[in-house]
């Protein structure tokens, strides 16, 4: 068996063979602030399904908690329609809860916020931006 490495140009309007070029392969270990964002997206989902059993919130809101286990699985699978979804969700987790501490002065609102707001600065980074597909 031999290999041709000048293969022929492919005859007109054929199509060629599709090559792909090679993608280093991204792990998920050099990559360690989307498992935490992903393992604190899937815990606020809980905590917001928890609330809404509770008889806190409306049922409606049980669309959220839908969005945020999405985008936490699919941010550890390195997705970037995930990354866009869990940006969305920590950029307004992250006003909503600072906007609740302006309101009733709870430290605990502003921890969350500023918490959110180092997550979504981590996920703005270009470094993160390139390693998704």
């Amino acid at each position: 068996m031999s290999i041709e490495t000048n293969p022929k140009p492919p005859a007109a309007g054929l199509p060629g063979p599709r090559v792909k070029p090679k993608a280093e392969a991204v792990k998920l270990s050099k990559l360690p602030g989307l498992v935490a964002i992903s393992l604190y997206m899937i815990l606020l989902a809980g905590f917001t399904v928890a609330r809404i059993l509770a008889d806190h919130d409306r049922p409606l809101l049980l669309i959220f908690p839908i969005f945020f286990v999405a985008g936490a699985l699919g941010l550890l699978l390195l997705l970037r329609w995930a990354w866009a979804l869990t940006l969305a969700a920590v950029a307004l987790s992250a006003g909503s809860f600072l906007w609740s501490y302006t309101t009733q002065h709870a430290p605990p609102f502003l921890v969350h916020g500023i918490l959110n707001l180092v997550f979504f600065l981590y996920l703005v980074r270009s470094d993160v931006r390139e390693k998704l597909h």
